[in-house]
């Protein structure tokens, strides 16, 4: 049978088997996809923004050493989810099995619309910044910068299309490269602290703000840096033996990330002076320069390279959801197929990198940060209360592995603080409007999926899709 014949044949009523995503992913391939997504840009990027707002050096390393805390104690969380509910699509999935389809479908609205597509423009950015740094004195140009972001954008979207191994080639090669120059800042630091370089550190908490609003955003800012800690629950059905290497996982990759970033952010301080830091558009890129002179360009390449393989990261679970969402009814049927001979969800990934491109055209870093973070935490408080509600009514579910109680009060309790703290002591607008937008979800859910407006016409689009894309429906990989 032809490809055509299997992708209009796989419309008609089970003509033809479901396809099914496959399992590839082991427990190297887990800790380089948490460890690889979270490494990126943020600790290359953030720290002079995480300075800025809390306004101390020594406020600044409790803030990053809190926000390790935070996304560790958060992932062992996610963790019960993801074995007590195997499925892939993350938050998605958990609000949709706790909390019903209009929920889910609001989250999966925002996580397509706005949290993806500003967490992978956001990484794009910051890798374009430090790829035409090096051919730059001064700021370089935003039009530059911004092609070169759509460019990687693009180059990515091909590789996930293409191949699930390839994928994860690019991410454990970036991981071992980001670690290696994450150790080369660390040694360095080590160095100037044993040479007596200890001035930065007097009196390190003078200066530190007590505006609730500014620890906020300080902690938004650090846990940019952290943002990939739940990356495993959007693509459980692809890693093998999900009850154990999903735990493992986490307790390997999270810790490891949190020591290299308070390392790496004492030694940039042993290095710079907290001003020269803050007026860094570049901190590695600086610190180069002044540690390793003419060889400052190597941290320019490695923080491109880190950048590069997060952005992979947040590719390839970011159109997991998408898939997991259509295969569920949220989203439109093409989303939720997979190529027939590649087995990877090229139809959500080419939706994903449509949308990124598009948010690219008006973002900046620094205002795409604070949005992302306030919708994630959002949605963060709102899986927890799923949890705390499966502990609670559900205790008699199988539970692979389990978590005390009070860790999920205590992450829950910290991502009310997170959402609330930056609009009352500091009111904006912006917030206003992406709560309404999370709401509107809401809005479209009762047209659009539940009375299925348009179908007629979503059809004909989809057989046209499948065939042009040789695409056919996936089943669930339980």
């Amino acid at each position: 049978m032809s490809d055509n014949n299997l992708c209009a044949t796989s419309l008609t009523a089970g003509q033809t088997q479901k396809l099914k995503l496959k399992r590839q992913v082991g427990l190297i391939g887990a800790v380089s996809l948490i460890a690889g997504t979270m490494i990126g840009s943020g600790i290359f990027m953030s720290p002079q923004f995480v300075l800025y707002n809390i306004g101390s050096p020594g406020a600044s390393l409790v803030i990053w050493a809190c926000c390790g805390v935070l996304a560790m104690l958060g992932s062992l969380c996610y963790a019960e989810l993801g074995t007590v509910i195997q499925e892939s699509g993350g938050e998605y999935i958990y609000f949709l099995r706790t909390l019903g389809k209009v929920v889910a479908f609001m989250f999966v609205f925002s996580f397509i619309i706005v949290m993806r597509p500003a967490s992978a423009t956001g990484i794009a950015l910051s890798f374009a910044e430090y790829v035409v740094a090096p051919f730059y004195g001064c700021t370089p140009p935003v039009l530059v910068v911004k092609c070169v972001a759509a460019g990687a954008i693009l180059l990515l979207a091909i590789v996930n299309c293409l191949n699930v191994r390839l994928a994860m080639f690019i991410q454990v090669v970036s991981m071992a490269i980001k670690i290696l120059a994450l150790a080369v800042i660390i040694i360095g630091g080590v160095v100037m602290l044993f040479k007596g370089h200890t001035e930065n550190f007097d009196n390190s908490f003078k200066g530190t703000t007590s505006s609730v609003s500014s620890i906020g955003i300080a902690f938004y800012q650090g846990l940019w840096s952290y943002d990939g800690w739940n990356t495993l629950n959007y693509i459980t059905e692809e890693l093998k033996h999900p009850e154990v290497n999903l735990p493992r996982a986490v307790l390997i990759a999270i810790p490891m990330v949190t020591m290299l970033y308070i390392l790496v952010n004492v030694s940039y301080l042993t290095v710079m002076t907290p001003a020269e830091l803050m007026s860094s558009s570049a901190v590695a890129v600086t610190w180069g320069n002044k540690v390793l002179g003419s060889w400052g360009w190597i941290m320019s390449v490695a923080a491109a390279i880190s950048a590069f393989g997060s952005l992979n990261g947040t590719f390839f679970s970011g159109g997991r959801v998408c898939f997991v969402a259509a295969r569920e009814g949220h989203m439109p049927d093409i989303l939720a197929m997979a190529h027939v001979h590649r087995l990877t969800p090229s139809p959500a990934l080419i939706f994903t990198t449509i949308v990124s491109l598009l948010v690219l055209i008006p973002g900046d870093f620094q205002t795409i940060v604070n949005f992302f973070s306030f919708t994630a935490w959002f949605f963060y408080a709102i899986t927890l209360s799923g949890l705390l509600y499966l502990k609670i009514k559900k205790p008699e579910l199988p539970r692979p592995y389990k978590v005390p109680i009070v860790i999920p009060i205590l992450v829950l309790i910290a991502a009310v603080f997170l959402v609330l703290a930056p609009i009352v002591d500091d009111p904006q607008i912006q917030y206003l409007y992406v709560t309404l937008f999370i709401f509107s979800g809401a809005i479209v859910y009762v047209p659009f999926i539940h009375y299925k407006l348009c179908p007629g016409l979503l059809k004909k689009f989809t057989v046209f899709m499948q065939l042009f894309l040789e695409v056919a429906p996936a089943d669930k990989n339980l």
